[in-house]
């Protein structure tokens, strides 16, 4: 990251106050719940081969699993825990863009000239990847929960909810996993916006453009995809241990993962390198689309809304 600070990004069309903010929100929430609709089945198939026994598995590969999960559940089996994460990510990505535009106009506001420094742009992502924690920590552990399991122990969203809180409680229950998931989010989404900003700006210039609405829609997509990547090959093995704690025991009787430390070093030690990219398939081929048309919701909304 040494040259994150050696270029800098414009701030355009922004303006402070609750009336911006309500826009950003609701601008992210309709790019989130396009992201959950079109990213689920990928993601189902990611967090199966993620988790699933390296000594007796179930699936030999991506295509595997996605045969033996439409034939055995049918397609609903892609969409399984989806309530969840269609409200839940809904409201995360909405904090995502409220707290990334707000931590934008700041560092406007404190630089000598209406501009941010790539490093302030990363930071600016990284704060909204923190804050969206609190949410997406929970969403995301409810979600893989349903997901993985195959004797209808859960009845649906509120049922794993209602069960993890009752006997495991808040932080050591409905949380779990919650310190590799921060971590995650701020590495994650510092890289993803740096990325999506960094090409907005280049393009603006490029082709004179005096604002964010004037970039062509098929760009808007691209971009967002170049994002998905940027944030994916840099979090990935992050991922792969937060899923295995996530779908790992409670009790000292069925936990397989003592930390986020001890979970890395059994998957060393057990699966090497690669099985800190295992399910890396299907989590690269929804990055493009899941990651376009999130930014496309996004920019759509926000150009609908001014």
């Amino acid at each position: 990251m040494a040259s994150v600070t050696t270029q800098t990004i414009e701030i355009h069309d922004v303006k402070p106050g609750m009336s911006q903010a309500v826009k950003d929100c609701i601008s992210g929430t309709a790019g989130g719940i396009l992201q959950v609709l079109v990213g689920q089945p990928f993601d189902t198939v990611k967090v199966r081969l993620q988790t699933q026994s390296t000594t007796n598995p179930i699936y030999s590969g991506m295509m595997d699993c996605v045969k033996k999960t439409r034939a055995n559940e049918g397609l609903a089996g892609f969409y399984k825990g989806t309530m969840t994460p269609l409200i839940g990510i809904g409201a995360c990505v909405s904090i995502q863009f409220v707290v990334l535009e707000a931590t934008k106009r700041h560092f406007a506001r404190q630089n000598t000239s209406d501009v941010l420094t790539n490093g302030q742009l990363y930071i600016a992502g990284a704060a909204s990847g923190v804050a969206n924690s609190f949410v997406s920590g929970p969403v995301e552990h409810i979600r893989t929960r349903l997901q993985v399991q195959t004797d209808g122990r859960f009845k649906g969203p509120l049922d794993c909810i209602r069960q993890i809180y009752h006997h495991h409680g808040l932080f050591r229950g409905i949380y779990k996993g919650q310190l590799i998931t921060m971590a995650r989010e701020f590495q994650g989404y510092g890289a993803y916006f740096l990325a999506y900003e960094w090409l907005v700006q280049k393009s603006m210039q490029a082709n004179n453009l005096k604002s964010r609405s004037d970039l062509e829609t098929w760009k808007v997509c691209l971009f967002g995809a170049a994002a998905g990547y940027a944030m994916w090959f840099t979090i990935y093995p992050m991922d792969a241990i937060k899923s295995k704690l996530q779908t790992d025991g409670f009790t000292k009787e069925t936990m397989r993962y003592k930390s986020v430390m001890d979970c890395a070093r059994k998957i060393m030690a057990t699966e090497g390198t690669a099985g800190f990219f295992r399910g890396i398939g299907p989590c690269l081929l929804r990055a493009a689309p899941v990651n376009a048309v999130t930014f496309m919701g996004f920019e759509m909304a926000m150009r609908v809304l001014s």
